[in-house]
Formats: C-alpha cells, sequence, structure tokens
C-alpha cells in the first residue's frame, strides 16, 4: 500500500477531517491533502506521525524480491527464437549505397 492510500484510509476509517487529522498530526491541512493526493511523499517518520495521530499503528516490512524462474524465461526465449524464424528475412544489398567514410 502507498503513502497516500494509508493515509487516506486511516483518517477515513477514525471519521476524521483532514483539518482535524492535521491538528492531531502537528501538520497542516495542505501538507495531508498533497500526501493523500500522492503530490507529495511523506518520509515514513512523517506517515507514522500521521497515522498514529487517527489512531493506527504503521508499521514498514521488508521482504525479498521474487526471482524469476528461469526454466519459464528459457522458455519464452525459445518462443521469441521461433517466432523470429517465421519473419520475413531482407535480402542483403548487392552493393553499398552510399560511398565507405572518408573517401
Amino acid at each position: 500500500m502507498d503513502a497516500a492510500t494509508a493515509i487516506r484510509q486511516a483518517r477515513e476509517r477514525a471519521n476524521l477531517s483532514k483539518r482535524e487529522l492535521a491538528r492531531r498530526a502537528r501538520t497542516s491541512p495542505a501538507a495531508i491533502v498533497m500526501y493523500e493526493s500522492g503530490d507529495r511523499e511523506p518520509s515514513y517518520a512523517t506517515l507514522k506521525r500521521i497515522v498514529t495521530a487517527a489512531g493506527f499503528e504503521a508499521r514498514l516490512s521488508v521482504k525479498p524480491t521474487l526471482q524469476p524462474d528461469r526454466a519459464v524465461l528459457g522458455h519464452r526465449l525459445v518462443e521469441v527464437l521461433d517466432l523470429a524464424e517465421h519473419l520475413p528475412h531482407r535480402r542483403a544489398a548487392p552493393r553499398m549505397a552510399f560511398p565507405p567514410f572518408g573517401r
């Protein structure tokens, strides 16, 4: 979930106005509007402060990214190469269309 969604959901679930959330989080209503619209990204500390002011807990989780399956990637490569074999080939020009560079 992105920061804008987290702030908006926390505020709406707490039945708070943007102005009231801003007051509780010690920030401006304009900042809340910008964070919720995604025009501005809060730091994690700011996000945590705003979500906590709405009565919720912010947690950051770090997970390893999934490595692509080499078998699937290999199969896709074979399909692309097979497709390329069926595309029309251009014949090489019988002679150069332009004189060699520097002459």
